[in-house]
């Protein structure tokens, strides 16, 4: 009987082969370990390629919505651009002039800073001793009229040469609900609507308006 202590060459070879065998098993296993890491590797690359495919594709879209946006509210802004200068300044003289209110002067983008405050008017139409602040909108909201009625609060501390002037407000709109349009008139606002090519007054016959 062979044993450790006295190896024969047969169980030498054995063990040798057993070795090798097991060198092997193991060369086999780092090189699947090998291929499984190169795999997930390939698989990270075209998720990473996959995602910055789709960041692209989805930055592209944002920045197309943001130009399609920003081109819409340039429009939009020439629009009511065109309707404050072509349309309702030119009316507003007719219009208040009809209600017995004569119009010297039309003042576009009227601003005035004064001790912290700050005021802007669309529109503002003066006379001898009258002021009368347009505010203007492409669709008029409660909102809108709600903030111009803060304004007609501060309009002549802002403007103090027409402290002694009696203010009046307006809005005007290229679209206005007849919930709005009430509202305003309530508050005792004119109300200045688009109508065709034409702006007109839509207060009822009996309005009188708020003086500030």
């Amino acid at each position: 009987m062979t044993t450790l202590e006295h190896p024969t060459f047969d169980d030498v070879w054995r063990m040798f082969q057993e070795t090798e065998r097991r060198s092997q098993e193991t060369e086999r296993m780092f090189q699947e370990t090998e291929r499984r890491f190169q795999e997930s590797d390939r698989r990270f690359q075209e998720t990473e390629r996959l995602f910055k495919e789709r960041d692209a594709q989805s930055r592209a879209k944002t920045d197309l919505i943001l130009s399609q946006l920003s081109k819409q509210l340039g429009e939009l802004g020439n629009r009511l651009g065109e309707f404050v200068e072509h349309m309702v300044a030119p009316a507003v003289v007719r219009l208040f002039q009809a209600e017995g209110i004569e119009v010297h002067e039309v003042y576009p983008e009227a601003a005035s800073h004064r001790d912290g405050e700050d005021i802007e008017i669309d529109l503002l139409v003066v006379n001898d001793g009258t002021l009368i602040a347009v505010e203007c909108k492409s669709k008029l909201t409660q909102e809108h009229v709600d903030d111009h009625l803060q304004r007609m609060q501060k309009l002549k501390r802002l403007f103090p040469l027409y402290k002694n002037h009696q203010a009046l407000g307006a809005v005007a709109a290229m679209v206005m609900s007849d919930s709005v349009k009430n509202y305003a008139q309530k508050q005792g606002l004119y109300v200045l609507c688009q109508n065709g090519e034409c702006v007109e007054i839509g207060n009822s016959p009996t309005f009188k308006p708020k003086v500030w």
